[in-house]
């Protein structure tokens, strides 16, 4: 890690997720010293000299954040985090109780840990400090519990409380993890109380390839067809490759019948770098369908019953939200996923190639 040479303000809890250090000192800091006989640990240790030997553990830096019992987004800067457990998944991050939000955190169930990329130093002084417009200039959006996730990071983990511990002057949250996302970008270090870069951060082969997935935006008079994920929440239909015959399988039996010509590209995209990308298309059902036609983790939502908090994927949110408010102006594009947010090109009247080759 080289760090940077700008000296910056503490995350929270800068201490309190690091290793033991390696050599004792005494009430003064002097390496060596031990505490005799009658000389109680607490006062045998100077907090100063502490601090810049746990500070020597190179950290991330994270953004945790929450909502009060008003729905209002709190957030702080945190880089005391680790990982606890993969079955189930936990994790854990510990919150200072000087912090202005320690009240909100102390009584929260649900909590979200942003790391930070090597961009963001910014955002880490951001809620490292006591601003009051922290969600006002950072982006945020919901994905499972209701917790303010950060729509730019390194990586996301939105969790419900499995544990608190109290330990001194800390709190440690431990968290079950209900949904995650994360990026290639370089992350953020901390070390010796300054912000440090990770050189070659991405090994080779870290990233997997990935295949795509075909999604259909199926809509019957004002309503979109969605699918149970198996996990509370609910996801578009889809299929291995691009239909060819017009006729969409579902899982659990059965299929539906789209109008050719109403078959259309809507949206190109990817999410976490791990995930498949995505091709969906809008369709419209050739058939009349009943709910009792459908298999039993499918349904009809009208657009205005949509369950957006429980469609884990921010991108298809707002690909859903998009296609909504599409069809009330009549007119719809396709979107081309880009490095720099992606563009829209509107489609005036689409023409079966057909016809146009004859011309």
């Amino acid at each position: 890690m080289q760090a940077v040479a700008q000296q910056s303000e503490k995350p929270q809890s800068a201490v309190s997720g690091a290793n033991h250090a390696k050599h004792a000192n005494d009430a003064s800091g002097t390496p060596g010293a031990a505490a005799g006989p009658g000389t109680s640990a607490r006062s045998a240790i100077d907090p100063v000299a502490l601090r810049r030997a746990l500070g020597t553990f190179v950290t991330g830096v994270t953004v945790v954040t929450t909502r009060d019992e008003a729905g209002r987004p709190r957030g702080m800067t945190a880089n005391s985090f680790t990982s606890v457990s993969l079955d189930p998944p936990l994790l854990l991050v510990c919150i200072g109780k000087s912090a202005a939000s320690y009240p909100v955190f102390q009584r929260t169930e649900h909590f979200a840990v942003n790391l930070l990329h090597d961009g963001q130093t910014d955002v880490s002084n951001l809620f490292a400090s006591k601003s009051t417009e922290k969600f006002t200039t950072v982006g945020h959006d919901v994905v499972h519990t209701g917790a303010p996730v950060l729509t730019d990071c390194l990586t996301w983990f939105d969790c419900t409380m499995h544990h608190r511990v109290d330990a001194g002057d800390h709190v440690v949250l431990i968290g079950q993890i209900q949904a995650f996302g994360t990026s290639p970008a370089a992350p953020l270090g901390f070390c010796r109380g300054r912000y440090a870069q990770v050189k070659d951060p991405l090994p080779p082969g870290w990233l997997s390839s990935h295949d795509m997935i075909v999604g259909y935006l199926i809509d019957a008079n004002g309503s979109l067809l969605l699918a149970q994920d198996g996990k509370g929440g609910w996801v578009l239909p889809s299929a291995p490759r691009r239909l060819a015959n017009g006729r969409l399988p579902l899982a659990g039996g059965g299929e539906l019948a789209l109008v050719p010509h109403d078959t259309f590209l809507y949206s190109v995209f990817d999410t976490a770098e791990n995930d498949p990308g995505y091709l969906m298309y809008r369709a419209r059902l050739a058939e009349p369908l009943s709910p009792d036609d459908l298999p039993p983790n499918f349904r009809f939502f009208p657009f205005d019953q949509l369950p957006f908090d429980d469609i884990a994927s921010r991108e298809i949110r707002s690909m859903v939200r998009r296609y909504v408010r599409e069809t009330a102006g009549g007119r719809f594009g396709i979107y081309m996923d880009s490095h720099d947010g992606g563009r829209i090109a509107m489609v005036s009247d689409a023409q079966p190639w057909t016809q146009l080759s004859q011309v």
